[in-house]
């Protein structure tokens, strides 16, 4: 596992961004996170040792801008040369996820086609007004791998319609002192939904405010993984 951040920074682009653990770190340290930049890691996959082997290492799955958005506008004029590394580096699985799903087709490579099959990308959802947005584009993108993030989930939904060719449900609740609450019920939906269709699922954290049985509980920033791995409730496809 390896994390690749070419740049830094982002906008909040919707309800599931009001609270950002990027802005809440970067308040902290006095950091603008509105201001997009590059970093110097921008030529992580492709560096070298000096026998001539890639510095990172073959095989791996590789977390693209996990603090940031890979296709925020201010990126547009970096993204051809990243795009050249994910395809020179073929031998590393490269994820990425996104709430600006809707720029996709816009901004890949010429030579994607129906996509690289070293590139899986997860189109992320809060509420059921922008999973049927973004997930009725997100359906009809040539993308090879696919995986759907329900996280900050802040409402019930419905996302049934869209898994046909889905690989993963990712679902989790909102971190924050102010949270809005995550009812359990909806997770156990999203995963009724997943079992369904044979799509494989995973419930990734609580909420900081956490609704399970009629009853509110109040849980620990650290606590919200290892909470929702008690609950067990994971489904892998193929298992029916």
């Amino acid at each position: 596992m390896a994390f690749w951040n070419p740049w830094r920074g982002c906008h909040r682009h919707s309800e599931g961004c009001k609270y950002c653990y990027i802005h809440k770190g970067d308040a902290k340290r006095g950091i603008d996170t509105n201001e997009i930049i590059k970093t110097d890691k921008f030529y992580a996959p492709v560096e070298k040792k000096k026998n001539g082997e890639y510095k990172m290492k073959s095989g791996q799955i590789v977390y693209l801008c996990f603090s940031t958005d890979f296709l925020i506008e201010e990126a547009d004029e970096w993204r051809k040369e990243c795009w050249n590394m994910i395809w020179e580096r073929s031998d590393l699985n490269f994820l990425f996820l996104t709430k600006r799903i809707e720029r996709f087709a816009d901004i890949i490579p010429s030579d994607w086609y129906d996509g690289y099959d070293n590139v899986t990308v997860g189109c992320t959802v809060e509420n059921q007004e922008l999973a049927d947005y973004r997930l009725s584009i997100f359906n009809k993108l040539p993308i090879k791998h696919r995986n759907i993030i329900c996280q900050p989930l802040i409402e019930d939904i419905d996302i049934s319609p869209y898994l046909d060719n889905t690989e993963l449900v990712v679902a989790g609740g909102e971190s924050d002192r102010n949270a809005r609450p995550l009812n359990y019920e909806w997770i156990l939906n999203i995963r009724e939904q997943c079992i369904s269709h044979n799509v494989s699922f995973e419930f990734r954290q609580c909420g900081t405010h956490f609704i399970k049985d009629g009853k509110l509980y109040n849980l620990n920033v650290r606590e919200l993984c290892s909470q929702a791995r008690k609950a067990n409730i994971n489904f892998s496809r193929g298992v029916l």
